[in-house]
């Protein structure tokens, strides 16, 4: 009788074992493959998202698909390891950016957007024309006079293999809780 008890614990404990490693593997891919949440920090995307919002970023789209003009996407800063910025997307590759009387200009046409809060003060680098590459992207943040974003040395133009993936699902404040619009 005793064997039996013992066996049928072992069982279970190895059930257990198995149930547990399956969760800790599928939530190893999701956040690998899937999507991954992300914090909000500081004021650069005022006022479509701002500091402390939490979010998911949907990292599966775009291979499925080209990022296009507008998307709001998470990337690696260069210089500080474990810090992600957040922008959005103005200048698609093969374009021509450049800002201008702080304005965005794309292929010498002023681009009708509605997302900056103010004019720019800062052209940066885009002060001269930047002619966009293969698979290279232009970036800005909303809220353009207080952030860090391709017009900047420091960021510069992003390669599409440095963008982990596009804002999808703002999770806090509760208040804010839904989908995010990028366009």
């Amino acid at each position: 009788m005793r064997n039996s008890e013992d066996r049928s614990i072992v069982r279970e404990m190895l059930g257990w074992l198995i149930y547990i490693l399956i969760i800790i593997g599928l939530t190893y891919l999701i956040i690998t493959f899937v999507g991954q949440r992300t914090r909000v920090s500081g004021s650069s995307m005022e006022t479509t998202l701002s500091d402390g919002d939490n979010l998911i970023v949907d990292k599966i789209s775009y291979r499925f698909r080209d990022p296009k003009r507008y998307d709001i996407i998470v990337f690696p800063y260069a210089y500080e390891k474990n810090t992600y910025f957040i922008k959005r997307i103005i200048g698609l590759p093969g374009e021509t950016v450049q800002v201008k009387n702080g304005y965005v200009y794309i292929n010498g046409e002023q681009l009708d957007e509605h997302y900056g809060n103010e004019l720019m003060d800062d052209p940066g680098i885009a002060e001269e024309p930047i002619q966009l590459g293969e698979n290279e992207y232009f970036v800005l943040g909303d809220n353009r006079n207080h952030s860090q974003d391709s017009r900047a040395v420091t960021v510069g133009v992003l390669n599409r293999k440095d963008l982990i993936g596009r804002a999808w699902i703002r999770i806090w404040p509760f208040s804010e809780f839904g989908v995010i619009k990028h366009e």
